[in-house]
């Protein structure tokens, strides 16, 4: 397997390719690759901040927090390439 640029985290070829995931606190583009999956952009809309966290190659979060509500955008491919966003108010 030739390494991959970034880390080798292996989203740079292949896969299902560039993503825009929208949720209430903000929009992430993401790109799906053949074993990873990596952030191209993270947008926060008025009112929210931005946080990423990446706890593997696999497995990509990012969350848009604000006083009152969170969303939260989880792109993974395991086992297959997929986006779920998860909406919290208090």
């Amino acid at each position: 397997m030739t390494p991959t640029v970034g880390g080798g985290t292996g989203c740079e070829e292949g896969g299902a390719g560039v993503y825009t995931v929208p949720s209430e606190g903000g929009k992430a583009t993401v790109r799906f690759g053949d074993v990873g999956v990596c952030l191209i952009s993270a947008v926060p809309n008025r009112g929210f901040t931005v946080s990423t966290e990446q706890s593997g190659p696999q497995t990509l979060t990012v969350t848009f927090s604000a006083s009152r509500h969170r969303s939260e955008i989880t792109a993974t491919t395991r086992p297959r390439s997929r986006a779920d966003v998860r909406e919290v108010s208090w």
